[in-house]
Parts: structure tokens; sequence; C-alpha cells
């Protein structure tokens, strides 16, 4: 049923851009050239009193104009001139639309607007995303309606959930240039006047094209109906979930952000373990969370194996993984005559593996093959982790056995950190991340991702 509501969003077979700019730079192009870049193969309406053409489509001087039986609206205007736009495009039969302008409910003055726009939207029976939003994408219909100039977005099987322009813009940009993982659908809330986090929830919760979902959220607009969707949701889907505003700090700056007011922090804290909605606590998080969701199964448990070339590593996330709910079990007793058999007699091998020596005495690509695969095996241990040290002098691997494991044992997250030589260690992202290992540069990551992902897990058999 929701599929059918917010098909006009996310499956538009035409869109209108009121407020379509020729200046490059300004909003009103950039949303332009990123549909073009995304391929969308509906029909484009552009709209600027000034007509004309931009980017080789023809610009119409008024919503009047258009031809009837538009889809979407992407209105990209001043907030003072929004609620006019809106009005003449539900006269013109535009149900769904795309408010993108700042300056409502966020700012003193901007508050009459904004009551304006809730106004039209009960009387004319729309559906709008915003205002003060940055847009949304859907990448299996090759469309997106942000302004901020990101390109082509790449395809993925994770969808956002944000209450922030923030994140389809310059972390959507980031995850483009700096990361291998895409996104299935983003949908920035902006000041949700009428679509929320809650349908936007349960839209998701349907779309086979979604496998996870990672929230961000100033404010829940409707608690009860949250929690009412949310637990259906994880029963099948894992859900995280960064909440902010949860010091005194945090809350004025959200009133300044989106005019988004803060419930008290413990009840939604209750109210998310109820839901079986994974809370997470950093902003990066929201990042590693789409790559781990992207490219991992989910782990059947917490046993984490880890192998470093450094005691003191050793001793450092054996104690992470306590603190953050892991454990870092005692293995098989064959799996410990394995590690001693390739190791040098002095060194005595268990949970968690100091690699090093075998490494050193059997070169590096023979240590860490034989003892992952080791531990790979194990059925006390749940998922891998190997923290490479990557210089030239000790020599570099070939990276392919770690894909072999992988594809071996492919029910067993397999995640890869390093230290070192930076030149090679972004080789090695490089060279993983498309073939589906993601890799971390900060050692403690992999411990990170791999508790929200249990978490999940854990949330998620609670509920069924």
């Amino acid at each position: 049923m929701m599929k059918e509501k917010f098909s006009p969003f996310f499956e538009p077979k035409s869109v209108a851009v009121i407020g379509a700019s020729a200046t490059p730079g300004r909003p009103g192009n950039d949303v332009i050239r990123n549909i073009l870049a995304n391929e969308y193969r509906g029909k484009i309406y552009l709209v600027n009193p000034k007509g004309g053409e931009i980017h080789g489509l023809a610009v119409l001087p008024s919503i009047a104009d258009l031809p009837d039986g538009v889809d979407l609206a992407i209105i990209i205007l001043a907030a003072k001139d929004t609620p006019a736009a809106l009005r003449a495009c539900a006269e013109k039969g535009i149900r769904h639309a795309v408010l993108s302008a700042g300056g409502f409910a966020e700012v003193d003055q901007g508050v009459q607007i904004q009551e304006e726009l809730v106004e039209i939207i009960r009387e004319k029976k729309l559906r709008v995303i915003g205002p003060n939003t940055s847009g949304h994408t859907s990448t299996p219909h090759q469309f997106t309606s942000t302004f901020f100039p990101l390109g082509k977005i790449r395809r993925g099987k994770v969808s956002y959930i944000a209450q922030t322009g923030n994140f389809a813009t310059h972390t959507m940009k980031y995850i483009l240039t700096g990361e291998h993982f895409g996104v299935s659908r983003v949908i920035g809330l902006g000041n949700k006047i009428d679509i929320d986090e809650t349908e936007a929830l349960e839209y998701l919760a349907e779309d086979s094209e979604t496998s996870a979902i990672v929230m961000y959220l100033e404010s829940i607009k409707r608690p009860r109906k949250f929690l009412e969707i949310a637990r259906e949701v994880t029963r099948h889907k894992p859900v995280v979930m960064l909440k902010s505003g949860s010091t005194e700090a945090g809350r004025h700056a959200a009133v300044a952000h989106t005019a988004a007011m803060a419930a008290e922090d413990r009840l939604i804290d209750a109210m998310l373990r109820q839901a079986g909605v994974v809370r997470i606590w950093d902003y990066t998080h929201l990042i590693l969370a789409g790559k781990a969701f992207s490219m991992l199964p989910l782990p059947k448990g917490n046993r984490v194996s880890f192998l470093a070339p450094s005691g003191a590593m050793l001793v450092v996330m054996s104690d992470l993984c306590v603190r953050l709910g892991l454990d870092v079990p005692e293995i098989e007793p064959a799996t410990v005559q394995r590690l001693q058999d390739i190791s040098p007699p002095f060194i005595r091998m268990r949970n968690p593996v100091d690699i090093w020596a075998s490494a050193s005495v059997h070169g590096v690509e023979f240590g860490y093959r034989e003892g992952m695969e080791a531990v790979m095996k194990d059925p006390n241990i749940d998922a891998v982790v190997p923290i490479l040290m990557l210089t030239e002098d000790t020599g570099i691997p070939s990276y392919d056995f770690i894909l072999d494991l992988k594809n071996r044992y492919p029910d067993k997250p397999l995640i890869v950190t390093f230290s070192a030589d930076k030149k090679y260690m972004d080789e090695c992202k490089n060279y993983l991340e498309p073939l589906g290992v993601p890799t971390f540069p900060e050692i403690e990551q992999p411990f990170e991702v791999l508790s929200i992902l249990y978490r999940c897990v854990r949330a998620m058999n609670r509920l069924r």
C-alpha cells in the first residue's frame, strides 16, 4: 500500500522543477544537473518566468503552462514564494511535492509561512517532503531531487532517513568519493510538515530494494505510531538510528536547525529499545553502518577472533570488545594446534591471534592466510578481523586470499583493518571494497561495526 502512495516520489514518470535556474552553482541549476547525471528516464519540465532553455531542456514561463499529469514537483524557490507555487501546483493537479527552501519554522519569521503551507497541504490533500530539505534519492529509479552537486549516485541496498540536509549533500558526496558502497533510497525529511519518519520507515519496510535502514533524527513526530511501525519493521530488517539532542546543548541546536523539539532522552532511549531500533551515538557511524550493511552478512553471534601484528593491539582491542558487548572466546583445540603449527615454537597461540611471528617467519601472506582460515573454520567464532601491517619492507600480500576466504565462508563477517604505510592501506581498500570486503582505516572501527550488527541481530531475534 505504501509503495503505491509514495510511487510519485520514488518512481515518478514525470517531474517539474519549479525555480529552474540557468546560473551554474545555483540550487535550481544543480538539481537539473543531478537529475540528468543519474540518467532519469521520465519526462523533465522546467519552470522559470524567464523561459528559454537550460541544459538542453525547454523552460516554461509558469506552472500553469505545465502539461496535465505531472507526478512530482520540486519547488526550489525562496520561502516566501513557496506557498503560492505549491498552490499553483495543486491547481495544476500535481499532488506530490518536494519543498527545498529553508527559512520556515527553524527561523522566527518563517513560522507563518510554514503554517500557510500546512493549510494548503490539508486543503488540497497533497503529499509533501520538507520544507527545509535537501531532497531525496531513489537509485532503483535513477532519480534524485537533491540540489547539492553530487553527479551520479551509486546504487546499493541500504536506505537512509535523515532529518538533516547534511546527509544527502556533503556526507553523500563523501560516500560517493571516499567509499565504495551505494544507497537505495535517501529521504531528507526537513521540517516534516507532512511526511515524517514514521511514514518513511513504513515505506522502506515494504521496499524490496531496501535490506537495511539507517536513520538520523532530531525529533520523533508521532512516537506511538513510530513504535508500532518500528516494532514490525525490525522483525525483518535491521534499523539503526542516530538520535541527536540527547543533551541540553544538542536540544537547543536542534530547534535552530529543523525546529525540532527534542523529547526527554531517556524516554526516547527506552522507546527505541522496545521498538528493536539499535541506537548509535556517533555521526560517522551512519557511514560505518551503511558500509557494513552493504558488504557483510549479519553475524550469528558476538564471538570475535582477530589477528594482530602487535601484542599491544591484542590487549587494547580485547578490552574494547568487552566494552562493546563482544566476546573474544576460547577457540577449539584443533584451531589452536593449527595456529601453533604455523608459528615458531617460542610463541603460545590463542584467541586473539598474535600473527606476526608466523608472518615474519613464513611471509606475510602465508601467516595471515593460514591464521585467518584457521579461525574462520572454528565453530566458536562468528566474525573475523585481520589487522594487516602493510609496509613494502615487510612485504605486501596480494589480497586475493582474503577474497577467497570471504567467498568460502560467506556466512561469517570478515572485516579488514590495517596500519603502517598509508599508500598501501589505500591500495588495499580500493582493491577489496569494490569486490565486497569492507575495510576500515581506524583499528577500532571493525569492532564498533560488529557491535552494531550484533545488537541488530539481538533486537531482531527478540521481536520474532
